[in-house]
This record gives C-alpha cells, structure tokens and sequence, in this order.
C-alpha cells in the first residue's frame, strides 16, 4: 500500500525560530477612589492646597474657599512628620509616584480624627510635577472602635451648618453675578458672558473633552462639571452637548480659526 508523506513543517526541523510578538500597549486603568474618601488638590513643593471638593473641606470644619491657601501639614499631623515630609518632598521632585500613609486631623469641634493619606504626583505630557492629587478616606478612631458609637447629632450638627454658610454664600454670590450679567448684559447687547471656569469647561466640551477628562484636567468632581454643564445647557437653551457647542459658535463665543477652542476674553468676566 503506498503511504502519502506530507512535509513537516515544524519549526525546529526547518531551523525556524518561534518570536513571541510583542503585546500591544494597553492603556493604564485610572485608579478607582475609594467609597468614602475625599479629594483636594495641592501646589509641588509648598504643598499648600489650591481646590478642594466640598468633603474634603467638611473634615476639618471649613467651607473650599477657606481651606483653599491652607497647607497640607498645616492641616494634617504623622506620628513621624520627618518621613511624612521626606516622602512628600520625594513625591514632589518625582522620585516617586504615590505616597501612603496614616494621618490625624482636627474638626470644627477641635476633636481630633484619623484618616488615610493618598498622594499621588500630577505628571505634565512633557515631563515633571504639575501638582499633588491628595486623597483623604476618613477612618474610625480608637474611641470609637472600642465603643462601638459615635455622636452622629453632633456630627450632623456641625455638617448643617456648614451646609448653612455654604447657602447663604451661594445665595449672595448669585445675587452677584445676577448684577454683574445684567449690567454685562447692557454692555454687550444680550451677548451670554461666562465665568471663567464655565469658559474653560465649554471650552473642554468643545474640543471633545468628557467628563472624566474635564474633571481630572481641572481638579474637580465630576458632578461638579455635570452641574456646570448643566447649567449652560439650560442657559443657552440647548439640549444636549453637541447642540451647545453649535449654539455657543452661533452666537460668537468662540475665537474663530482657532483649535482648541478658546471663549473669547471679552466673553469671559
């Protein structure tokens, strides 16, 4: 019986050598913050707090304008402050990435309170330390662990008043820009001007920019940009975001032949 004979095509016959092809690189996941945590942001070097969210500020009793200036250790204290700041400055200067540690703070009330420290560098395209992204996860201090309570009236106390200043500073501050937009108004014939953060944030939604994107870039929650949004979409009658940017092209917002797409400083108050 005759036998067919196929070709071994096995690599080691033929003198082949089997290359594994290099895996595609894959974007970095961004790291997910905690349920529970809090986050500002502070300048390199003087660590010294530049934006913060409205929790953030809640710890240690204050509202984000007045905590804004604030130093970092000013604010928070290390059983070794001397490592806290090696670590920090390290983190600053690039040396390292992230920094882990456990802190103690003060509230309103002067009590104090744990919490876990995150900071973590703010990396430019080109290179070097833009900033330090702090994230603070409040935890139980021993007290409370022993006892198993905790004053929650108190707690919430303290929460609603701050809750209280904060209203009636939004309140006079809309008042505000309630004056400064009509007398605007009258100087550019019905022309919408922006504040300048809602500028930067249209000018994000123009470039294509999304909401992730924007709050990274500007340092703040995401549903702080939603609200912002928001409020230009009702402002401009519009009903999604590509209609706004449509809008805000329509009525001259935007500097022409220019990209990315700049509000025009006239536009800006």
């Amino acid at each position: 019986m005759a036998t067919t004979r196929f070709p071994d095509a096995s690599p080691r016959k033929n003198g082949a050598a089997l290359t594994a092809s290099p895996a595609p690189d894959l974007p970095v996941p961004r790291p997910r913050v905690p349920r529970g945590a809090c986050t500002a942001h502070a300048s390199p070097g003087a660590l010294v707090i530049t934006a913060a969210e409205h929790e953030f500020a809640r710890l240690f009793g204050l509202r984000p304008k007045e905590i804004c200036g604030r130093g970092l250790f000013e604010l928070l204290r290390s059983s070794a402050p001397g490592r806290l700041r090696e670590q920090l400055t390290a983190l600053s200067s690039g040396r390292c990435r992230r920094v882990t540690r456990k802190v103690t703070g003060r509230d309103a009330a002067g009590r104090e309170f744990t919490a876990e420290l995150t900071a973590t560098a703010v990396r430019a395209p080109a290179g070097g330390t833009t900033g330090v992204l702090v994230l603070l996860r409040r935890t139980e201090t021993e007290a409370v662990r022993r006892t198993g309570r905790v004053d929650r009236a108190e707690v919430t106390d303290r929460a609603e008043a701050v809750d209280r200043a904060d209203a009636v500073d939004r309140a006079g501050a809309e008042r505000k820009e309630a004056v400064a937009g009509a007398a605007e108004g009258d100087r550019t014939a019905g022309r919408p001007v922006l504040s300048a953060l809602d500028a930067q944030v249209l000018e994000g939604v123009a470039s294509g920019e999304s909401t992730v994107q924007l709050a990274s870039r500007l340092y703040l929650s995401r549903q702080g940009i939603e609200y912002r949004v928001g409020q230009m979409l009702r402002r401009f009658d519009a009903p999604n975001r590509p209609a706004l940017v449509a809008r805000a092209h329509a009525l001259g917002m935007f500097a022409a032949g220019q990209w990315p797409p700049r509000v025009l400083p006239e536009r800006v108050r």
